[in-house]
């Protein structure tokens, strides 16, 4: 015996093709021309239709909506802790070279000191 498979496509845009329909058009609506209807064990009466792929929700658009602009706050995040960090860096680079300017200073100060012959009269 032949269990009766789902027929029909899948993909909204497949499903769009074959109805005519237009983006702004609902798909959901005419995948209720797959839909099973049976009853469960309980008694219930219960219908399945096969998920949508590719179907563009609210939801999706949200998810969208919400990765793009997670997306933007890590970017900015990082510009500014770029920045700060190149702020560190100038900053201790300047302390580096003010120590370095003082010690060769004290270094040519002792020397010039050295070389010069002191008069004790």
């Amino acid at each position: 015996m032949e269990k009766p498979r789902m027929r029909g496509p899948k993909r909204a845009s497949k499903i769009r093709k074959l109805f005519n329909l237009s983006k702004e058009d609902d798909v959901r609506k005419y995948v209720n021309t797959y839909r099973r209807t049976f009853t469960n064990k309980a008694g219930k009466k219960i219908s399945k239709a096969p998920k949508i792929q590719r179907l563009v929700t609210p939801l999706t658009l949200q998810r969208k909506r919400a990765k793009i602009a997670e997306k933007k706050r890590r970017i900015a995040k990082a510009k500014t802790e770029a920045a700060e960090y190149q702020k560190l860096l100038a900053s201790k680079l300047k302390e580096q070279r003010e120590k370095r300017s003082e010690s060769l200073a004290k270094k040519r100060s002792r020397l010039s000191a050295a070389s010069k012959p002191s008069i004790v009269a």
